[in-house]
């Protein structure tokens, strides 16, 4: 099952050339590049670990794509994301996310709806690995 989350989820696997355009993309509209990582990619985990710190200053794509190549020699077998936030409101608001690393073999979720009393579903969620 392929993890679904972010922008481009639903396309094929970005290559390093289209993550550098999304990355000229996101630094040609001041947005500062975070790049994290998890081994959960539960929709509800919105605790993914930071890959150093988000690069506010950054002027060049290639720093972040440095920086990536880093985290995937680190945590190859993880899943990797990309953000780029944006502060013009005086606080930092994510403008763009999407999944630039993945495991050979992503986790099977499965969801069970059991009824019961007084219309009340129960939800029970399986995951695979």
């Amino acid at each position: 099952m392929r993890i679904t989350q972010g922008c481009f989820s639903f396309l094929p696997d970005l290559t390093d050339d289209q993550i550098l355009a999304q990355l000229e993309y996101c630094l040609r509209n001041d947005w500062a590049i975070g790049i994290e990582y998890t081994d959960d990619p539960h929709p509800r985990n919105v605790y993914w670990e930071m890959f150093g710190n988000p690069m506010f200053d950054l002027e060049d794509a290639a720093g972040a794509m440095i920086e990536l190549k880093a985290c995937r020699e680190a945590h190859g077998e993880s899943y990797i994301r990309i953000n780029a936030f944006d502060s013009t409101r005086g606080f930092e608001t994510v403008r763009m996310s999407f999944i630039v690393n993945r495991p050979k073999v992503e986790p099977t979720f499965r969801m069970t709806r059991t009824e019961v009393a007084s219309r009340t579903v129960n939800i029970t969620l399986t995951v695979d690995r």
